[in-house]
């Protein structure tokens, strides 16, 4: 998937959640992006297989109680994402 350059503009300087092919899941501010990344500020990237939780879950968990920043910048290669939304979007 290579998500498109003027859809992400929109929501540049947001919290976004990354769902990722492999068992991650990235959330953090979108500041940037590249041919090649995305780069997210104060991210959470989470490992599922470290939690006994889903990945749904921890993702509402997040928008419940704010991002815990494990990384103040990440670069997410564009072929490992599978979906971009809006943290405001998760329904709670």
């Amino acid at each position: 998937m290579s998500p498109s350059t003027d859809a992400l503009k929109t929501l540049h300087g947001q919290v976004v959640v990354l769902d990722l092919a492999s068992p991650f899941v990235v959330v953090g501010t979108l500041s940037g992006e590249d041919h090649r990344y995305l780069v997210l500020d104060d991210a959470d990237m989470h490992d599922l297989r470290d939690s006994s939780t889903t990945r749904e879950l921890y993702v509402l968990d997040t928008r419940r109680h704010g991002v815990g920043a494990n990384r103040r910048r990440v670069l997410v290669n564009r072929s490992d994402i599978v979906g971009v939304s809006l943290l405001d979007d998760v329904v709670t």
